[in-house]
């Protein structure tokens, strides 16, 4: 069970026991980037869609900003602006596209773990993050800032879990 009050160094070091490969941090990047934009271009096709975008994500960015590092949480800004600009830019596409997009993509998310390999002992963090849906939740919310950390802020020596 995931409890208490969000720290965002945490979730990061647990990140780094499965995902301390350069490799894998880019492939999940772009396995969120078209994660995220399946689901945008999915929701584009309700009406009012401009208005839930930007609602969604004023919530998105505002939790965000409570517990990720400033420099982090303008990358995020960043990037979930690009997105939803992209995700209205793109070409209109069958309803059942997306879902199907989504789903590939978060297979290979799961595949690539077969191919970056490397693991830490995760023993710290097995008794307050347990798998199961609030874990799933709270990663799917904070992936993205966590990779965006990853790949743009960390150095050599922060990309590998400290004890």
């Amino acid at each position: 069970m995931v409890s208490g009050r969000i720290n965002f160094g945490e979730l990061y070091r647990r990140h780094l026991c499965r995902h301390s490969e350069w490799g894998i941090n880019v492939w999940h990047l772009v396995a969120v980037v078209g994660i995220y934009l399946a689901l945008l271009t999915l929701v584009r096709l309700v009406p009012g869609a401009a208005w839930i975008i930007a609602a969604g994500s004023a919530a998105y960015l505002g939790l965000l900003a409570l517990t990720v590092p400033p420099r982090v949480w303008a990358a995020c800004a960043a990037m979930v602006a690009a997105l939803a600009t992209t995700a209205f830019l793109l070409p209109d596409s069958p309803w059942w596209l997306p879902p199907i997009v989504f789903v590939a993509l978060h297979r290979f998310q799961v595949w690539q773990h077969r191919m970056y390999r490397r693991s830490y002992d995760m023993a710290e963090f097995a008794g307050k993050y347990r798998k199961g849906p609030k874990l799933a939740l709270l990663l799917a919310v904070y992936e993205l800032p966590i990779l965006l950390n990853y790949l743009l802020f960390a150095d050599e020596a922060a990309r590998v879990p400290q004890a």
